[in-house]
């Protein structure tokens, strides 16, 4: 029997974790997997993946930082795509690292890498809206749509048990490829489209198609994954 005032210590014990299927098909996944396994197998042993996922998030929050200060000063751009890269470094080698090692902590990288998105896209969207190189209502709209389809991957892995990466072919590889193509785009040519006679700025013509598909990838996913669960777990 334990003495009065005494503590009695329980231990909670671990709850049971399937990971889920990881699903990634986009345009350059086999060239990224080969050349990311190649740099976790060369990166030094005091190298963790906790400091890689650290090196993505301060990276692309530095993204968001590159485009305010690009209506200063249009080098920033320049400095933008330099920020994706290292950003593309640190998130996409995280994961690889830790499974390389054989030290994954399938909880701890899902929560941790999915927060570190939301603030990420966050930071990044409203560095683009002070550019002046996006509308700030399209840049907001675009975070939306944006954190629907996550918010819907997200639920989607949990009672799905099926993890997508990537959409119709694109990844946040892609995506990244893109943004910085734009970024080359408006240091180069400035700011404005022309359509049909119409000036508009390039990014939001780019954000609007974002939208359009990013709508579209939610719309199916969702009424896939809906009608899955339903067929399921019908009502007896």
């Amino acid at each position: 029997m334990p003495t009065t005032g005494s503590v009695e210590e329980k231990t909670t014990p671990a709850v049971p974790f399937t990971n889920a299927t990881r699903i990634q098909v986009s345009l350059v996944t086999a060239a990224e997997k080969r050349t990311l396994a190649w740099l976790a197998a060369r990166l030094p042993g005091w190298v963790n993946s906790d400091h890689l996922t650290v090196l993505g998030f301060a990276a692309q929050i530095m993204v968001g930082v590159s485009y305010a200060l690009a209506c200063h000063n249009p080098q920033w751009l320049l400095w933008g795509i330099l920020f994706l890269a290292v950003n593309w470094f640190g998130d996409s080698l995280d994961g690889t690292l830790a499974r390389f090692r054989n030290c994954q902590r399938p909880r701890y990288g899902f929560y941790v890498d999915h927060v570190i998105v939301a603030i990420g896209s966050t930071a990044l969207m409203v560095g683009i809206a002070l550019s002046g190189y996006m509308s700030p209502i399209v840049a907001m709209s675009l975070l939306v749509a944006f954190l629907l389809l996550a918010i819907e991957t997200y639920l989607a892995t949990y009672t799905v048990g099926k993890f997508h990466l990537s959409f119709f072919n694109l990844g946040p590889t892609e995506i990244r490829i893109i943004l910085a193509l734009g970024n080359v785009a408006l240091y180069a040519h400035g700011p404005w489209s022309h359509i049909a006679g119409h000036r508009f700025l390039l990014f939001d013509v780019g954000a609007i198609i974002a939208m359009i598909g990013m709508g579209i990838m939610f719309v199916y996913a969702a009424i896939k994954h809906t009608a899955q669960l339903y067929r399921e777990e019908r009502l007896s």
